[in-house]
């Protein structure tokens, strides 16, 4: 292949990958993962065939570079428009991050070659490896797992039915195993390709017959509202703007509670304050719940270490990002804190280097780092909230960027949860297509537990998503709104998913498939006579 060519295969991935993802188009998105999802692995790989090893990184990571910079461009808008960074600084931070995503399409690229020149690059083996290196991006330097190559299939209902088993990543290893099947008939290696595309039509009807079979109902139902308060990310934190962030929050309270709901969920920090620290504000917080008899679910500021009382420290303050659980007598039951913080967002890593020349963004919640809690739990729902039923009723409450990372996510479920209430503030990302993009995510967070989701967002996408992460309705971005639904409950007996049980084994199995594949190159060069390639 020549130098243009490889560059129009690079520059075609790029592109391929950006419209993998959902876009903002008008008042809506543009989604056409179904299509350009696998056709993003075939260019790539066209473009590294038959590159050395330092070449093909070379190529994987300018092509990576070009792709995430593109799919990450919100970041600029979290960082000036609303963190109030210099455009220079909007820049540099989308291609930092993009460049940090791109050292994993480097790694990739660089294993395709590796196999390549070993005969070893069939196409199961370059889906796991592109499994592998999506798995490692989930946690490595705390992992950024944004726009896995997977959730550009979050509608492929075939597929999704495989998830509850496997997580997201296998709709991962499908996408990259029909691209590189593609790519082996394009290069002349038509039995291999097939082989490849044969395998792929096999699991789609392996995942058509396990969703027929998956079909039971769930006769307990909860009456839920998500609310959508509309407050713009540059005046949620004013003073001038606290009074009326509530009233804003307590009317659309009531208009839920009038339709039937009850319990009522808020936004991540839809509160303007923090209800640990300000007695007035838990004291209306009280009232509104007593008032209305419902549930609320609301996202606020958590403090430990403050006396609200005498307005003095006790201890060392600790700020959290927090969801609080109030009862229809007014109660503040439980305090759900944020266990995993967005880096440079809500904390700075390494703050003892770096926080002498970078501040975290997020700075309403604390001027400081935020504080990361303990770890996934379920919160009890009170007596009476599940209809007919006077048990609790568990919920998971992942907040934000928790429901990046499916290994957190599935915690809730193992702690009992029989749905969750995804709490987000979307408003740090504008109008780009980042909101749709964190739908679809969320939407995954459904299919792997087999549990309903019922999302609220500050400035949308508010939404209820079905347990095969299908999305049943959704609210508009940046309008004021609510919805009211009767949501299923998992059963109170219902075994979880194998996903939530157990992992990420099938990303496992695809480690040690490369591993196998590793063994077997290096087995090859020891015994490979001297001087053969």
């Amino acid at each position: 292949m020549s130098r243009r060519s490889r560059g129009i295969a690079a520059a075609g991935y790029a592109v391929a990958s950006f419209l993998s993802f959902p876009q903002a188009v008008g008042g809506g998105a543009l989604d056409l993962g179904l299509v350009f999802a696998p056709l993003g692995p075939l260019l790539l790989i066209l473009a590294l065939a038959g590159l050395p090893l330092r070449r093909a990184a070379a190529l994987g990571f300018a092509a990576g570079l070009a792709a995430h910079a593109a799919i990450l461009h919100w970041i600029y808008v979290v960082t000036v428009v609303y963190g109030h960074g210099a455009p220079a600084i909007g820049v540099i931070a989308v291609l930092l991050l993009a460049g940090f995503v791109a050292g994993f399409t480097a790694l990739f690229a660089a294993g395709a070659a590796w196999l390549e020149a070993r005969r070893l690059a069939a196409a199961p083996t370059l889906a796991a490896l592109w499994v592998a290196v999506d798995h490692l991006r989930g946690f490595a330097f705390t992992g950024f797992p944004w726009a896995t190559l997977g959730y550009a299939w979050h509608g492929n209902g075939a597929l999704l039915a495989l998830v509850p088993w496997t997580g997201v990543y296998v709709l991962s290893f499908v996408a990259v195993l029909a691209g590189a099947g593609a790519a082996d008939v394009l290069r002349g290696r038509p039995r291999r390709g097939i082989a490849a595309l044969v395998a792929v039509c096999a699991l789609h009807g392996a995942g058509l017959a396990l969703g027929a079979e998956a079909g039971a109902s769930r006769p307990e139902t909860l009456r839920l509202a998500v609310l959508q308060g509309n407050i713009e990310q540059g005046v949620k934190w004013s003073t001038d703007w606290a009074d009326r962030t509530w009233e804003i929050y307590a009317s659309l309270t009531r208009a839920a509670v009038a339709q039937g709901a009850r319990v009522v969920v808020w936004p991540e920090t839809a509160v303007p304050g923090s209800p640990d620290a300000d007695l007035d504000l838990r004291s209306r917080l009280s009232e509104l719940a007593r008032s209305s008899g419902a549930t609320l679910v609301a996202g606020a500021v958590g403090v430990d270490g403050f006396d609200p009382v005498t307005e003095s420290a006790i201890g060392p303050v600790r700020f959290y990002d927090s969801a609080f659980l109030i009862a229809p007598d007014g109660t503040f039951e439980e305090r759900y804190d944020k266990a995993h913080l967005v880096p440079f967002g809500e904390y700075v890593p390494l703050r003892w280097l770096l926080g002498r020349f970078v501040k975290a963004i997020a700075t309403g919640v604390t001027t400081g780092d935020v504080t990361a809690g303990a770890g996934p739990r379920a919160l009890p729902l009170l007596p009476g909230a599940g209809a007919g039923s006077s048990e609790r009723v568990s919920a998971g409450v992942p907040i934000c960027y928790e429901l990046l990372f499916p290994d957190l996510v599935r915690r809730f479920g193992g702690d009992g949860a029989r749905v969750l209430l995804a709490i987000t503030n979307d408003a740090w990302y504008g109008r780009t297509g980042a909101p749709y993009q964190f739908l679809a995510i969320t939407a995954m967070r459904a299919a792997e537990t087999r549990t309903w989701v019922a999302r609220a967002a500050n400035t949308g996408v508010s939404a209820f998503i079905d347990e095969r992460g299908r999305v049943r309705e959704r609210t508009r971005i940046f309008e004021r709104d609510f919805l009211v639904r009767d949501v299923p409950l998992r059963a109170p007996g219902e075994e979880p998913t194998f996903y939530v049980r157990h992992g990420d084994v099938f990303a496992g199995a695809c480690w040690l498939w490369l591993a196998g594949a590793l063994s077997r190159g290096l087995w090859r060069r020891r015994t490979a006579p001297r001087g053969a390639a």
